[in-house]
């Protein structure tokens, strides 16, 4: 299995790094390919140009890095997605690679109804969304409406031809225990095994 772990977050000291690490570790124990976009470290630019939305309306990417990544996930069975949550949606940096890289042409194609999509990502088996939060869950379900489940899970991924996505929350973070948090890490390790 070839897995892509798109990684967003800018601080190695992070619970974020910790399930990183363990995401790693997992694909080592399982003599697994792990292939670790960082974004952060790659200086990724996020903001969509004009350029970029030109690109869009053509269904033809401009922006090197995105195709680059957009090539990367091409190769991959499994895509695991590791953001935290602030303000109760994903950082910019992971907005500007899902803007930039879930591209028509590139990752999908309209039907010909022009609505519907299809995905150009046919090796893509699963995705797995990891997030951590200090927001309770109850409370980001009810009321903040969920935004990751439907913006990103539903309005982005599965719209778009993704299979098997699941998601993964953390929440509580700075509160829990370490016993909490190390079982959450061993999950963690078995996300690519």
């Amino acid at each position: 299995m070839n897995t892509l772990v798109v990684y967003c977050h800018p601080y190695e000291g992070s619970f974020c790094h910790a399930i990183l690490e363990h995401l790693e570790t997992g694909a080592d124990k399982a003599g697994k390919n792990l292939d670790v976009i960082d974004l952060y470290k790659d200086h990724f630019n996020p903001v969509m140009s004009g350029r970029d939305l030109l690109g869009f309306v053509k269904h033809q990417a401009v922006d090197e890095q995105a195709i680059d990544y957009a090539n990367r996930l091409k190769k991959a069975d499994h895509l695991v997605l590791v953001f935290p949550i602030w303000w109760e949606l994903m950082p910019a940096m992971m907005k500007g690679f899902i803007d930039k890289v879930i591209f028509p042409g590139q990752t999908y194609a309209y039907k010909s109804n022009s609505v519907s999509m299809r995905t150009l990502l046919p090796n893509l088996k699963s995705t797995t969304v990891i997030t951590t939060m200090n927001t309770p869950k109850i409370m980001y379900k009810f009321t903040y409406g969920n935004a990751i489940k439907e913006a990103l899970i539903k309005g982005s991924f599965k719209k778009s031809g993704f299979k098997n996505v699941k998601w993964l929350s953390f929440n509580m973070v700075k509160m829990r225990s370490n016993e909490t948090r190390v079982k959450w890490l061993d999950r963690a390790e078995r996300v690519v095994d």
